[in-house]
């Protein structure tokens, strides 16, 4: 990785940063997550991930648009620049539905009325008097037949609409009517795409994409993937050793006690039982190590509406999610509603995975770490 850097600057961390042109042009530190994404691109599935929020997901995608429009520039350094060979430019079809506040079905339907003029625009095709999927498919073929390459097919947050009217059935009602005829057109434009990358917090089977698209491919416990977003520790000390000594010296502490207590703090989740690799969360450990204070920065960064509605509605002892036991179906099932409380602490980050039983597969879960335990503790107490 080439994360060289002028001593006389502060090293810049990519803290919020969803641009890999930007982060990348403008010597922010990257960690190269390059070597998974090129193996997910040679084996050429439609695939879907799901992580928590703030854990790297929107920057994946952009690093993979960024692949995919052919900037060789951006990759300078980077493990794909070594494989890669023959850039090319594909059409890239990108939607993210991570901004909207979604609080009926006009803003959803806006929103993909204002990505669906501009795909028409840049690919000359005529959608009006017909329906968004309709016009999703004519921007798919069109984009194939114009450039000569199939077409790429990226969608950050696919599920927001959802989460954010978790407490609205009407509205959960409309927003699935919508999206399932938005996202089954992926099925139907097969012979056009070249590849599909769909990322969320959870799985809605309802919404078509995982009932419909039977080709998908589920990546979020895939043991060869399970660091594609996080940090592990040696990507932390590999990449970030002069922030690791300022930490300590902020802190009046060695370097070996600031990691062990970043690692209390940040570490812990686990997105495989197959492959037990602690994973750090990265939106912490930046925003720690830009700091120099161990503070609860996930956490503080705002906990979604539909949690706090969800805990309301349960009396689950949150003191108690220490050994919870669990199948791997359950862990797996894609049928999230109110009553799988469990299941989409998991999904958010709350939980993890703890331990595994391979003979009997089950799954161990529990706080993934300090942070996310004492501030979940500490924060249902003012919500009763």
């Amino acid at each position: 990785m080439n994360n060289s850097a002028d001593t006389r600057f502060p090293r810049r961390y990519p803290i919020g940063i969803q641009s890999f042109e930007k982060l990348r042009s403008e010597g922010y530190l990257y960690v190269d997550k390059t070597s998974q994404m090129y193996k997910l691109i040679q084996m050429g599935n439609p695939y879907f991930l799901s992580r928590p929020r703030r854990f790297g997901k929107s920057l994946m995608l952009s690093t993979l648009e960024a692949y995919f429009l052919g900037k060789k520039e951006l990759f300078k350094g980077l493990f794909i620049e070594t494989v890669e060979k023959d850039w090319k430019t594909y059409p890239v079809i990108k939607l993210s539905l991570n901004a909207e506040r979604y609080e009926n079905r006009q803003s959803l339907y806006d929103i993909l009325e204002r990505k669906l003029l501009e795909w028409e625009e840049l690919y000359e095709t005529g959608g009006k008097g017909i329906t968004h999927s309709g016009r999703f498919m004519e921007v798919i073929k069109s984009a194939y037949e114009k450039t000569g390459l199939r077409v790429v097919v990226l969608i950050d947050e696919y599920d927001k609409p959802l989460l954010r009217s978790f407490h609205d059935e009407k509205l959960q009602d409309d927003f699935r009517e919508i999206l399932t005829a938005f996202y089954t057109v992926l099925k139907d434009a097969d012979e056009w795409i070249q590849f599909v990358f769909i990322t969320g917090v959870t799985k809605f089977a309802q919404v078509g994409i995982f009932s419909n698209l039977n080709q998908l491919m589920d990546i979020s416990f895939d043991p060869r993937f399970a660091d594609l977003c996080g940090l592990t520790q040696q990507e932390i000390e590999d990449n970030f050793a002069p922030g690791l000594e300022t930490l300590a010296q902020n802190n009046n502490i060695s370097r070996e006690m600031a990691v062990q207590r970043l690692t209390r703090m940040y570490d812990g989740y686990h997105f495989s039982y197959n492959n037990m690799v602690g994973m750090f969360n990265p939106f912490s450990v930046l925003n720690c190590l830009s700091s120099g204070m161990f503070e609860h920065y996930w956490f503080a960064s705002g906990t979604p509406t539909f949690l706090v509605e969800m805990l309301k509605k349960t009396d689950m002892d949150l003191r108690g999610l220490e050994d919870i036991e669990v199948s791997t179906v359950f862990l797996a099932y894609d049928q999230t509603n109110w009553g799988n409380t469990t299941q989409m602490l998991y999904r958010m980050g709350y939980l993890t995975i703890k331990s595994y039983d391979e003979r009997f597969r089950m799954c161990k879960l529990g706080y993934p770490n300090e942070e996310v335990k004492s501030g979940l503790l500490h924060y249902t107490t003012h919500i009763a």
